[in-house]
C-alpha cells in the first residue's frame, strides 16, 4: 500500500463524519458540499463519492432532502441533517475524539 491508497482510506473512512458536521450548520446542495470540502485536500470529493453517500445517508434517515429553485440556472436539491443524523453525528464525533486521543497518545508512547 502507498501513500495515495493510506489517504484514500482516510478519506472513506471521515468523509461521512465531515459531511454531517457541515450540514448540521445549515442546508447544502450536493455541489455546494463538493465546493466546500474542496477546501481540504484530504476530504475534497467528487460528485462520484458525494452523491451516493448523500443518498445513503438520506436513505438511513440521517438527512432530508428538498428541492429549492435557484435563482440562476435549474432548481437545486438541499440536504439537512434529521434529529436522527445530529444524534449519529454526535456519537461519530465522540468516537473520532477517543481515535485522535489514541493515536496521540501511542505517538508519545515509550516502552519502559
Amino acid at each position: 500500500m502507498d501513500i495515495e491508497d493510506w489517504k484514500s482510506q482516510l478519506k472513506r473512512g471521515s468523509l461521512e463524519l465531515c459531511i454531517l458536521t457541515l450540514l448540521k450548520n445549515r442546508p447544502y446542495y450536493g455541489y455546494e458540499l463538493i465546493t466546500v470540502l474542496s477546501n481540504w485536500e484530504i476530504v475534497a470529493a467528487k460528485e462520484n463519492t458525494i452523491y451516493p453517500l448523500l443518498r445513503r445517508l438520506t436513505k438511513e434517515n440521517f438527512l432530508e432532502s428538498y428541492w429549492e429553485d435557484a435563482e440562476n440556472g435549474p432548481r437545486r436539491k438541499y440536504y439537512c441533517i434529521t434529529p436522527l443524523g445530529i444524534k449519529y453525528l454526535v456519537e461519530m464525533t465522540t468516537q473520532w475524539t477517543y481515535l485522535k486521543l489514541a493515536i496521540t497518545d501511542i505517538q508519545k508512547y515509550e516502552e519502559e
